[in-house]
């Protein structure tokens, strides 16, 4: 892991697509899109049901490889409003085990704004922590140093002749969207112009890698 300096802090892009606050002890993904396939199944489209377990397990080995004591979801933790009541009674327990074992918080998202019982953890619209506001969807005219999600940030580059995408964060100076975390989740091209009006000029593709950070400028 390579740490960089975002609004006075250290923190630290991990390949799995979270960001790591070691100050904090703190771990924060967004956009883990919970029960996804059992919304399609509802309406016709069937997927394996197993994308809200992949992506607890995949949260659980990340939490306990960092040490991790607080965890910061930043919004369309679950894919709609119901999809809380859908979870295996498996995936409930696990995740039950999650909030009660972390200071955990979910910031709510456009998919997911009205969901009482979230099997545990703090629920608020947005938040400011140590001078950073974390909440789901960038704000073009917000001025603090801002975390958030939302986007699905996806790069697309040819490496020896061949496409290759993968999810990235996207940063300016003053904001970081973070790549969905969910295993059943699309992506955005980071130079779609949705993308770049959020986090505005001077944007940057991050890409972690074993011990590198590689980053790729783009284009407005």
């Amino acid at each position: 892991m390579v740490p960089f300096s975002f609004g006075g802090h250290a923190l630290y892009a991990l390949p799995e697509g979270a960001l790591l606050w070691p100050a904090r002890r703190a771990l924060l993904v967004a956009d883990l899109h919970f029960e996804k396939a059992s919304w399609y199944a509802a309406r016709g489209q069937m997927l394996p049901p197993y994308d809200s377990l992949a992506t607890l397990a995949d949260l659980a080995r990340l939490v306990q490889a960092t040490g991790a004591e607080e965890l910061w979801c930043l919004g369309d933790s679950f894919h709609d409003s119901d999809g809380c009541e859908r979870l295996p009674q498996e995936a409930q327990i696990r995740l039950r085990a999650l909030t009660e074992g972390l200071r955990w918080t979910w910031i709510t998202g456009n998919h997911d704004p009205d969901i009482k019982d979230r099997c545990g953890g703090e629920t608020a619209d947005e938040a400011e922590v140590d001078g950073l506001i974390l909440r789901h969807e960038a704000d073009p005219d917000e001025t603090r140093p801002e975390l958030s999600g939302h986007f699905h940030p996806k790069l697309r580059i040819h490496v020896r002749g061949k496409k290759v995408a993968r999810r990235c964060f996207v940063a300016t100076a003053r904001k970081i969207v973070l790549p969905a975390f969910g295993a059943l989740t699309g992506g955005l091209d980071v130079d779609h112009p949705a993308l770049t009006k959020a986090v505005g000029r001077g944007a940057e593709a991050l890409v972690p890698v074993e011990q590198r950070l590689l980053r790729f400028p783009i284009a407005a």
